[in-house]
């Protein structure tokens, strides 16, 4: 996008990238091809740019992207075994390693705007239920919590952001069944600020992000914390909506389910992954 932009040097197991379009204005972009799924390394090294984006005097505004075609960051990997993701240290907000990012985000004080382009289910949709903003693809954005299809409690929160956001009755909606939300419905519900056509959603971001960008940090970052004092939920119970996770995923009856979900393509590029939803219903058949 700019000609300026600086990216922190990347490795080869680097699954996320910090550039900084200006001093003001910087990118975090999920880039775990092919799926953008989310373990553990992948959350240790969202939580230390965290950490840098909280410790950075100058940053007003950070938008999260993805380099993966198709999705914007997707559900967690279940390959990997669980005590790897569990095992790892608790944050700063004394939460779990995953909803500690997440409150962090919320809480810290610079704007921070999802722009999804793809899926965005599980974790994803956790992320951005965690941010400031959300703008999406109308042709290309695909949002789910499609946790409850296998038998499992999602664990970054949304049974405690979602019906702030949207209602409790739509909140129930989405949960209850697993099924993907297209861009122009989770714009009708306030899931997300905006769906806007594919074609213009870069530049809108773009401009909104550098306008936010030019403004006095005191200033924003003492208006989010007032609406989030008008807004959010307790972090402990963020907390709760982890442990019932952790404890979902750990039942046989999960296992079983998740382990026929791989059997129908589950975990791997192709139509499964693209189209979860459905075949959720084919799985519980």
């Amino acid at each position: 996008m700019s000609a300026t932009m600086k990216t922190t040097p990347a490795t080869k197991a680097n699954q996320l990238r910090l550039s900084k379009v200006s001093p003001n204005y910087w990118r975090v972009t999920f880039d775990n091809p092919p799926l953008n799924l989310m373990g553990p390394e992948f959350v240790i090294e969202f939580g230390e740019i965290v950490t840098a984006i909280e410790n950075d005097e100058h940053v007003r505004v950070v938008v999260f992207d993805s380099a993966v075609e198709g999705f914007f960051l997707n559900h967690s990997d279940f390959t990997v075994k669980l005590e790897e993701l569990t095992s790892l240290p608790q944050g700063p907000t004394g939460l779990e390693a995953w909803p500690d990012i997440l409150v962090r985000v919320t809480h810290a004080p610079v704007v921070f705007i999802s722009k999804i382009r793809g899926r965005a289910t599980g974790n994803g949709s956790e992320i951005l239920l965690a941010s400031d903003m959300t703008f999406v693809s109308r042709e290309k954005a695909l949002i789910s919590q499609w946790e409850v299809g296998v038998g499992m409690v999602a664990g970054g929160g949304p049974m405690a952001r979602l019906p702030r956001q949207i209602g409790r009755s739509r909140a129930l909606e989405v949960l209850m069944s697993s099924e993907d939300i297209h861009g122009d419905l989770a714009e009708a519900y306030g899931y997300v600020n905006r769906a806007l056509p594919d074609a213009e959603l870069d530049a809108f971001v773009d401009a909104l992000a550098t306008r936010i960008s030019l403004f006095d940090k005191w200033a924003i970052s003492n208006t989010k914390r007032l609406v989030n004092a008008a807004s959010l939920p307790a972090d402990v119970e963020m907390s709760a909506g982890w442990d019932a996770c952790i404890a979902s995923v750990e039942r046989p009856a999960t296992q079983a389910r998740i382990k026929a979900f791989m059997d129908l393509g589950f975990h791997k590029p192709g139509d499964q992954e693209n189209r979860i939803g459905q075949y959720l219903e084919r799985l519980n058949r």
